[in-house]
């Protein structure tokens, strides 16, 4: 299938999985607000999910990808499975080490990701508790993360994209019995997510492998050995481990500074969870397919072929970011409101949340591109320019998050972050430019300034659009205010259509046809 038509693939079901996870935080907050058991919660969730973004997506795929996918291409389907084999082997023994050392000291663990935990030892005991029931989920999606590389390195995207539905759906089962047996706003509700995170991991986990098992593609486990391909692997994978290191770390310093004030871990998660839609349907989904592409075109020397699929990826990225950043700028409080405002989440908490997905949006687009521009380095397997980059972006976050939390609390921290994000991309679009490895084509030159336009034109109308529809916005029935944000939304998406039609920027009839893969 074409990049578009897979882009849309991965795109469509990491939709369904954001709207879900919508879903789950909107009960999240009715269950647990922004309070002491939602921090302990947050904090045992994000554990696993650093450590998977540390072995599975940091350092594991993107140096599998594209050993596999050459594997597969050059030497064939047996020397592929062998170093599949091989190298899952590796990883299932990594992670089963991690987590026993994880479990064992946790207490200390915690102390370095949520130190000002320790001031409240109720909560301290609470986080400590869940993330050793939670910790576990680190193997399962890891080893979700391993198939889904088997997957999309065959050209086979569904499955790994729909994956994480499933966790949002096992999550809403879960929050609906905790508030049936009115357990709202009581430790036990924590414990309850926790176990939903592991029933969750079973299920992902095992849509993948039924999905492997359906191509032939299931792989035996074997003692784990240093063979030449793990050897290969693990020299590839360890600059992607340093790479990804550094970029949890900003996550990691962020979370310590915000565990220093009463429900600042949780402004900040709600706010990311708003600003991680479009970047899980746009970003993920290109970098996802993006890989994979770039790998078996300069695998086979097409090197112009690999500079057109950047380009369009460079364009599909912007003209559903830009509009959404935009969106998500002028529309924050009405957004958070809507979404997540009632029972234990107040009007306060909407304030703070708004503020911080205010600084988070003008980042999205730079994490956008971080996504499109990194894949340049990995089809070539250079990990370790972007370990570089990533430790540059890691120190400017440290130092800012530092300097602005006592001025902006919270704020501060999501500024930080968009801010090393911007220099992280410079850094990888330079470093591509200078090596003649990426340049804008002519195709791109014209349509990306009138992609910015129509998005700025958008935001425009949508800043308008509020000042008309102000009385519905505020009005105490929530009815009314979900109705004129929803009007708002489809609103922008539909101005930003037309203006972008009515420039030039995207041919929408073209694209519709490639998505139906016609001429």
């Amino acid at each position: 299938m074409s990049l578009l038509r897979n882009f849309a693939t991965v795109g469509g079901a990491t939709s369904v999985s954001r709207v879900l996870g919508f879903v789950r935080d909107i009960l999240i907050a009715a269950t647990l607000g922004a309070g002491w058991i939602s921090d302990a919660f947050f904090v045992a969730f994000r554990i696993p999910n650093l450590f998977r973004r540390l072995f599975a997506e940091g350092a594991f795929n993107p140096a599998f990808v594209p050993l596999f996918a050459r594997r597969l291409e050059g030497e064939g389907e047996q020397s592929a499975r062998r170093f599949g084999s091989e190298s899952l082997s590796a990883l299932l023994a990594a992670l089963l080490i991690v987590t026993a050392l994880a479990e064992v000291a946790m207490p200390l663990l915690l102390l370095v990701f949520a130190p000002g935990f320790l001031d409240d030892p109720e909560k301290f005991d609470l986080t400590v508790f869940l993330t050793r029931v939670a910790f576990p989920y680190l193997v399962l999606v890891s080893l979700l993360a391993f198939y889904s590389g088997v997957l999309n390195a065959r050209g086979r995207f569904a499955a790994a994209a729909f994956a994480p539905a499933l966790l949002n759906v096992v999550f809403i089962i879960v929050l609906l019995f905790v508030l049936w047996m009115d357990w709202a706003g009581e430790p036990v509700a924590g414990t309850a997510l926790a176990v939903a995170v592991l029933i969750g991991g079973v299920a992902q986990l095992a849509l993948v492998m039924v999905a492997a098992g359906r191509i032939g593609t299931l792989l035996p486990l074997r003692r784990p050995r240093l063979t030449p391909g793990v050897k290969r692997l693990i020299t590839l994978g360890i600059p992607g481990v340093i790479a990804s290191g550094t970029v949890q770390i900003n996550i990691v310093i962020g979370t310590m500074i915000a565990s220093l004030g009463e429900g600042f871990v949780s402004y900040l998660y709600y706010a990311d969870r708003l600003y991680q839609l479009p970047l899980g349907v746009v970003g993920i989904a290109i970098g996802v397919v993006l890989l994979p592409d770039l790998s078996k075109q300069l695998r086979a020397g097409r090197e112009a072929v690999a500079l057109h699929v950047q380009n369009r990826a460079l364009e599909m990225a912007m003209a559903l970011t830009l509009p959404s950043a935009i969106a998500l700028l002028v529309m924050a409080e009405p957004l958070i409101d809507v979404l997540f405002q009632r029972g234990n989440f107040d009007e306060t908490a909407t304030a703070e949340t708004a503020a911080a997905l205010a600084a988070f949006s003008f980042g999205l687009p730079a994490f956008v591109l971080i996504k499109v521009f990194s894949p340049g380095f990995f089809a070539r397997e250079n990990t370790k320019t972007p370990m570089w980059f990533a430790a540059v972006a890691m120190v400017v976050n440290v130092v800012l998050s530092l300097a602005l939390f006592p001025f902006l609390r919270h704020v501060g921290i999501a500024l930080a972050t968009t801010v090393a994000a911007w220099i992280n991309t410079m850094l990888l679009a330079g470093t591509l430019w200078r090596r003649g490895q990426f340049t804008f084509d002519p195709a791109a030159r014209r349509r990306l300034p009138l992609i910015a336009l129509a998005a700025v034109l958008m935001g425009i109308c949508l800043v308008f659009a509020q000042q008309l529809i102000a009385p519905l916005m505020s009005s105490p029935a929530f009815v009314l205010r979900a109705l004129a944000v929803a009007t708002l939304v489809v609103g922008g998406v539909v101005v930003f259509g037309v203006f972008c039609q009515l420039t030039g920027a995207v041919n929408l009839s073209g694209a519709l046809a490639k998505l139906r893969d016609r001429p």
